[in-house]
């Protein structure tokens, strides 16, 4: 492929809700350009773009693809990005390094939540977009219902570039509301066009949004909007180089159709990225004094580049794809990790379509490149030249909301799990990875449950380490809500030698502290050397409660009285007499359970508050407060029992359609209500049984 210089390279990332099209536009684009040399189809799993054997068999896309593909003597990037809300990360990872947002929206259904969360990622980073209504071809295709739903979505800035003509079934063409001119698709799928005069049938629509089109570029540019206001006749060419501005300065979002399946308006989007869309602009990073310095995208400058993936592959080892800012890099050079503070040697360079690797001898300013096997580089890294050294900002990934507990089912896999989830995560910053210290459970959690299940699978077929998973196990605690007195414990044993002599009286009752001790000795019953051999006993005996093997909190224990003998005494004996002493006492104090609580906060549009406040009682929450936000949206605040809230992610997600999002944290303890203790006691048992 060749080397283009930067103003004629284009990044553009595809994004939309799931379903949308993205995929097959994509594959059309491929297609048009002669990349490919057939037009592959999602549901036949041979598209370039899901080239990994999980997006195959269902049909989604999983992760970032990068296509780079040539049109009019221009490269365009296309990094075509997963739709489901489970991989996000992927989504921010891609918004990272394009230039310009492609968010597509399905002709029958207006904006959904994927193309909100599309636009709102977008705007976070100030990328210019333009809109795509897809698959006209569809039943139920309504431009102009789809038109107003994305305005009413996203204001007035977005406005029609070109008017389809027909749709559903009869959906042939569009018409080119600067030049007006109607372009008529073949019959075929080769994406060839004819040129011709606007139908008379939709001579008075195309000039009524023509008028609209032209009054919005001309307000954003003083020159243009005298001579309209003078009715001075306006060139296409130059209402285009006006388009184009306010585009990359996200004043105006340009509309256009298509039908991508069929190929059919894909010519017509790619000459709109050649002529509309943006190349790649001047960023900015923080050098060693901590100054803002420009990063200038000039094939003479220093080499600057931001690592945005990481594939673990089990073969090639790590693949780094990387985005050139500045400077050009080239194979077999080195460069300067600035994020980790380690040289880096560059091997072969490649240029990435899918899953293929296309060597190349370097990649250029505003280019988009993969190397493989850097030492310490992961995603988020700024790599450059170590006489500029530069940090650009990182990513900001979601917080995961699904967490599972992952079993090893061989020994085999046990040994290689720890490594294969560390490259998974490597390759997935979304995930989260730990150990829980109590349960000894290795905890894996992401985005949601799908993103949690096809993360292990992707695992089992990477890397060959199969494991089971389940819910993590709910850290309960145990307390007394009586008290008693006197709880004695004589521990005495003698085999021979030196026995073993312990003996105390314990009063155990609650506290407002986790753990108090106490003692009033008196007269030397107990020596002081074994005093702090009683509170150790006590402590250990209160890691395993008496009712399902949960830690003891909130009890305040005080020794009273108890006795020693002169040579069998030890700290031993007085520890182990401490535990059994504890332990009569529990079971005599009224023990109860208690729950984790957690803080709850979830943010919803207002039209799904009652859905979400009946689904929240039904688990047990208590509703502390709402507060009014922005956009038509609110936030309930919640405490809610941890238990009841694990797949939360998926219960949510289902309710308000993926627009609610929520945020959790631990608050307190409560007890555990008495119908459901027993179920509490059954299931701790059960997982104990299992684990011997």
């Amino acid at each position: 492929m060749k080397t283009y210089p930067v103003e004629r390279v284009r990044n553009v990332g595809l994004f939309s809700h799931g379903g949308a099209g993205k995929t097959s536009l994509s594959e059309a684009m491929l297609f048009s350009t002669k990349a490919t040399s057939r037009l592959g189809r999602v549901e036949d799993g041979n598209t370039a773009s899901d080239w990994d054997p999980e997006e195959a068999r269902r049909s989604i896309s999983i992760s970032t693809s990068v296509l780079p593909l040539e049109w009019r003597e221009h490269k365009i990037n296309i990094l075509d990005t997963p739709g489901y809300a489970d991989f996000v990360g992927e989504v921010k990872c891609a918004m990272r390094v394009v230039d310009c947002a492609l968010i597509l929206v399905e002709a029958s259904a207006g904006v959904e939540v994927g193309t909100e969360f599309a636009w709102r990622f977008a705007d976070e980073r100030s990328v210019p977009r333009v809109l795509v209504v897809n698959k006209m071809d569809r039943e139920n295709a309504n431009f102009e219902s789809c038109l107003q739903s994305i305005q009413d979505a996203f204001g007035d800035t977005v406005v029609p570039a070109y008017l389809p003509i027909g749709q559903e079934s009869s959906f042939g063409g569009v018409i080119d509301l600067l030049q007006m001119r109607a372009y008529t698709f073949s019959t075929g799928a080769d994406g060839g066009v004819t040129e011709s005069d606007v139908p008379e049938s939709m001579l008075d629509a195309a000039e009524t949004y023509r008028l609209q089109l032209v009054e919005k570029i001309a307000e954003n540019d003083e020159d243009l909007m005298l001579r309209y206001l003078e009715d001075e006749e306006i060139s296409a060419d130059e209402l285009r180089a006006a388009l184009k501005t306010s585009v990359a300065n996200g004043i105006i979002v340009p509309v256009l159709a298509s039908a991508s399946t069929t190929n059919r308006g894909v010519g017509i989007i790619l000459d709109a990225l050649v002529d509309l869309a943006p190349s790649p602009q001047p960023t900015y990073g923080v050098n060693e004094s901590g100054q803002t310095v420009p990063v200038l995208p000039s094939g003479d400058g220093p080499v600057v580049a931001f690592v945005w993936k990481t594939i673990a592959d089990p073969y090639v080892g790590k693949l780094s794809y990387f985005g050139v800012m500045s400077g050009t890099l080239k194979s077999d050079s080195h460069i300067w990790n600035v994020s980790k503070g380690v040289d880096e040697r560059i091997g072969q360079l490649f240029c990435m379509r899918g899953k293929e690797q296309i060597p190349v001898s370097e990649v250029g300013p505003g280019d988009i490149g993969a190397v493989s096997k850097l030492g310490e580089t992961g995603t988020g890294d700024t790599l450059c030249d170590p006489s500029f050294k530069v940090t650009l900002d990182g990513i900001t990934y979601p917080t995961p909301l699904f967490s599972a507990s992952v079993t090893p089912r061989t020994k085999s896999d046990l040994d290689k799990m720890s490594q294969a989830l560390h490259r998974l995560v490597d390759e997935d910053p979304t995930l989260h990875i730990g150990r829980d210290p109590e349960s000894a459970e290795t905890i894996i959690s992401g985005l949601g449950e799908s993103h949690v299940q096809i993360v292990l699978e992707r695992m089992s077929r990477k890397f060959g380490v199969n494991v089971d998973f389940e819910l993590p196990t709910v850290q309960y605690r145990e307390t007394i809500m009586g008290s008693v007195q006197k709880v004695e414990y004589k521990h005495k044993k003698q085999s021979g030698g030196h026995g073993q002599y312990g003996h105390v009286y314990l009063d155990v009752c609650p506290s407002d502290e986790s753990f108090e001790f106490t003692e009033t000795i008196f007269g030397g019953a107990v020596p002081r050397q074994y005093i702090p051999a009683v509170e150790k006993g006590v402590r250990e005996a209160m890691e395993e409660g008496v009712l399902a093997g949960f830690p003891v909190i909130n009890v305040k224990v005080t020794l009273t009285d108890g006795s020693y003998h002169a040579v069998d005494s030890s700290e031993m004996a007085f520890k182990m007499a401490a535990i059994q002493a504890f332990r009569k006492a529990a079971e005599s104090a009224n023990p109860v359970i208690l729950e984790p609580v957690q803080s709850l906060h979830v943010t919803i549009p207002d039209s799904y508050t009652g859905d979400v406040m009946s689904d929240l009682t039904s688990k047990r929450a208590h509703v502390t407060g709402m507060a009014p936000g922005d956009n038509g949206h609110s936030t309930i605040e919640a405490v809610v029992p941890a238990s009841e809230v694990q797949r939360y992610a998926t219960d949510l997600r289902s309710i308000t359609q993926g627009r609610g999002t929520f945020t959790t944290e631990f608050s307190h303890y409560q007890q555990v209500p008495s119908h459901l203790t027993d179920t509490v006691i059954k299931t701790m048992k059960a997982k104990q049984e299992t684990r011997v």
